[in-house]
């Protein structure tokens, strides 16, 4: 049984077997009702319990370089292009029908890869990095890229259905082939490119694009 004496604002907790035999006496002697204190000999060491009021608050320093860190990041990012702005020198974004069909006319006997993407697209944004390095590794190559949200009828008169999905055009013969293509399946334009990037000669102007014809003004004039 432990007894707690406590003095002024501390509290001093004491086993009855630590107290001198003097001060048991009298301890037995001002509680007759207490059991007597056992084995005065017997010592152990008092254990200071300090009171609450000597507890020094804590301070804490703000966050500051943390909030600071958080601010320039965000701003970091802000600042830099969407993953759909990065593109390769051979890469020309299409905003309209005119610019569609301006880019192929120009492209002449030049191999065109069409990409039809959304900027919310999962897929096309995992394919896009790869993309990317294929238009570098053939720079002889055009690549476009067509925001589908910003040209729906254009796309719906393509046939385009689901995204990412992909042209390949060639001059006078127009439209090679089309399908849709993930990241998982990229070997398909991998092949598409081996199969048609061959050396060949013009035979003519290049050819209207499914129901979107090309404009006389922006068909190759004939040399006199």
């Amino acid at each position: 049984m432990a007894d707690v004496f406590r003095f002024s604002s501390h509290s001093f907790y004491f086993s009855s077997t630590s107290l001198p035999p003097s001060f048991a006496s009298s301890y037995s002697s001002l509680h007759p009702s207490l059991p007597s204190i056992q084995n005065p000999e017997k010592r152990s060491s008092p254990m200071p319990c300090y009171s609450t009021s000597h507890v020094m608050p804590l301070s804490f320093r703000p966050r500051k370089r943390l909030v600071s860190f958080k601010v320039q990041a965000a701003v970091a990012e802000k600042d830099q292009p969407k993953w759909w702005e990065k593109n390769a020198p051979n890469m020309i974004d299409i905003h309209s029908t005119q610019e569609f069909l301006t880019a192929l006319s120009e492209a002449g006997d030049r191999l065109v890869i069409v990409e039809f993407y959304g900027t919310w697209c999962a897929s096309c944004r995992a394919l896009f990095p790869r993309l990317c390095r294929t238009a570098d590794e053939h720079p002889e190559i055009l690549f476009l890229k067509v925001n589908f949200d910003e040209n729906k009828p254009m796309c719906k008169s393509l046939n385009v259905k689901v995204l990412p999905y992909f042209h390949f055009y060639r001059g006078a013969d127009g439209q090679l082939e089309s399908f849709s293509c993930s990241l998982a399946k990229f070997q398909k334009i991998k092949d598409a490119i081996e199969m048609h990037n061959t050396a060949r000669c013009s035979i003519g102007p290049p050819k209207g694009v499914g129901d979107l014809i090309l404009e006389p003004s922006l068909a190759p004039k004939d040399k006199q």
